[in-house]
């Protein structure tokens, strides 16, 4: 079955035993993990949790019904994630909705599969399943969630208080709610005891937009900055700053430089193809230089090295920012070697 946002956060917080799988895909990540982070506490802090991949799940298309009809060790609650999930996993996702019985429920994350895909159909399908697709929000969106978890978190935010919190996570939805529970530790607020928050309360935390910092790292990688990144790169790590929203604003750069590429290489004008993509004059020189530097090619290769690095992040037991690290400085190297 297809479920809306609404239907899929208030199956998640009271699991169904109708329900066996909650399928979360779309390229919203950190939406997924949240969504996902609802059934582990709708399971309960003893509850048994069960992780699975879909290369194991390729190998062995049984194991995930036969995880999920298992018992718990001390009998308790269990519940199984799968993630990354894909295609590879439609033979188990069958398996585990034809079974005869399934007791404990799956939640897969399948950030990199579309609407389109054969375990979406399949899950929209069964009625003993349940897709939801993820994708990042609009600023106006993210604003108003992020006003959301701030009342949900015992906070009364001021004019201008949620905008600022959203813009702060860069769509990371899972780093928005680390920034609110940090703001209520700091006016020791909670649901039974709200508090006033302000623009000052954010100041006091070092609640930062840090826009301008990721601004200037995506500016290193596309202009091949090696030393220049490492700085950067430094400084947001200091600040204690998520990869994932500048990993998004470079993943946005690069498709917005893809698409005018194509525009200019077929056939239209430098200048109504900057007008048509409103860049910014100051920003003309930089991005003129960027198109003559960067290929079709480079470009679709970078887009997917910084989509995996941030798939890479969402997984458990990662390297964290090493990663992000490691993915932006062997593209910032390529482009300088390139000149």
């Amino acid at each position: 079955m297809k479920a809306n946002a609404r239907d899929i956060r208030t199956a998640l917080e009271r699991p169904s035993p109708d329900i066996r799988l909650y399928l979360l895909h779309g390229p919203d990540g950190s939406a997924a993990a949240d969504l996902a982070g609802l059934l582990a506490r709708a399971m309960g802090p003893e509850a048994e949790r069960i992780d699975l991949d879909g290369a194991t799940l390729r190998s062995d298309p049984a194991r995930l019904a036969d995880e999920a009809a298992s018992l718990s060790l001390f009998g308790g609650a269990r519940h199984i994630r799968v993630a990354p999930a894909g295609e590879e996993c439609l033979d188990a996702f069958t398996t585990l909705l034809a079974a005869d019985h399934a007791g404990n429920p799956v939640v897969a994350l399948a950030p990199t599969v579309k609407s389109t895909a054969k375990i979406v159909k399949l899950a929209i399908e069964s009625r003993r399943a349940l897709a939801y697709a993820a994708y990042e929000p609009s600023a106006a969106d993210l604003e108003r969630l992020a006003a959301t978890m701030a009342r949900d978190a015992g906070l009364r935010p001021a004019p201008g208080v949620a905008a600022r919190l959203a813009a702060s996570c860069g769509g990371d939805r899972l780093m928005l709610g680390r920034e609110i529970d940090k703001l209520a530790l700091f006016l020791d607020a909670a649901p039974d005891r709200p508090h006033d928050a302000d623009e000052a309360a954010l100041d006091a935390i070092g609640a930062d937009l840090g826009e301008a910092e990721m601004t200037q790292v995506v500016d290193a990688v596309i202009s091949g900055q090696t030393a220049l990144l490492g700085v950067e790169l430094g400084r947001l790590h200091e600040a204690g700053t998520s990869p994932i929203p500048w990993l998004r604003l470079l993943a946005r750069r690069l498709m917005t430089l893809a698409e005018m590429k194509a525009e200019i290489d077929a056939g239209a004008g430098q200048d109504s193809v900057f007008k048509r993509h409103r860049i910014f004059f100051r920003e003309e020189a930089a991005t003129a230089q960027a198109l003559r530097r960067w290929t079709p090619a480079m470009l679709a290769t970078a887009l997917l090295r910084v989509r995996h690095a941030e798939r890479a992040i969402m997984a458990s037991g990662n390297a964290g920012g090493v990663l992000a690290d490691h993915a932006l400085t062997e593209l910032t190297r390529g482009v300088e070697r390139r000149g």
